[in-house]
């Protein structure tokens, strides 16, 4: 499952983000959206986990939660519709 992450802090790596989602089951991936001009990461990001369940868990656990003094938004992505 697809999971959106935004109002991060600029310090935030995948690597936080995958130990994070990591207590609540197996991450396959973490991509943090990287500015084009300057190189550096944005305040949002995805997490894509294995299991639907445990991402719905990870979801409703730190939706709101603090992270490097911001507190971060956590939901389902929305899947682009296909042609």
């Amino acid at each position: 499952m697809n999971i959106f992450v935004g109002r991060l802090n600029h310090s935030i790596t995948p690597l936080h983000l995958e130990l994070l989602f990591g207590h609540f089951g197996e991450v396959e991936r973490v991509n943090l959206i990287k500015d084009r001009e300057t190189g550096e990461f944005r305040k949002f990001g995805f997490v894509q986990m294995k299991d639907a369940h445990d991402a719905q868990i990870a979801i409703s656990k730190l939706d709101g939660a603090r992270l490097e003094g911001a507190s971060i938004l956590v939901k389902p992505a929305n899947e682009r519709a296909r042609a």
